[in-house]
């Protein structure tokens, strides 16, 4: 279960940021999944649920955005929405594409008091 490992990432980064900011709390948390990042969705909520016990975090209410996977044919160049990480171009069917978006993993916005 990565997704601890990751948490446990998060809740060290949120609380540089809150100790740099001079911050006596983080009341919210968003967070960017890509749906094709590997991360399960489940199993990180309830990660970050233990992660931040006992921490400037623990009152904070945390957010996930998904967002969608979308790739890019390398021979025609269609982008297209996908959920799987190999998939052939929708629209000329070759089958070597790029994933574009789907894969990103971030912090998209911290609140402190």
């Amino acid at each position: 279960m990565h997704e601890l490992s990751i948490a446990t990432n998060v809740v060290e980064i949120v609380e540089e940021e809150a100790k740099a900011k001079q911050a006596q709390k983080v009341t919210k948390l968003e967070l960017e999944v890509g749906a094709l990042s590997g991360v399960v969705m489940d199993a990180l909520k309830f990660a970050m649920e233990e992660a931040v016990k006992n921490t400037i975090m623990q009152n904070a209410s945390i957010h996930y955005h998904v967002i969608d996977g979308i790739a890019k044919c390398e021979n025609c160049s269609e982008q297209f929405d996908t959920e799987e990480y190999f998939s052939p171009c929708l629209k000329c069917g070759h089958p070597y594409t790029d994933i574009i978006q789907g894969k990103e993993l971030k912090i998209k916005s911290i609140n402190i008091e």
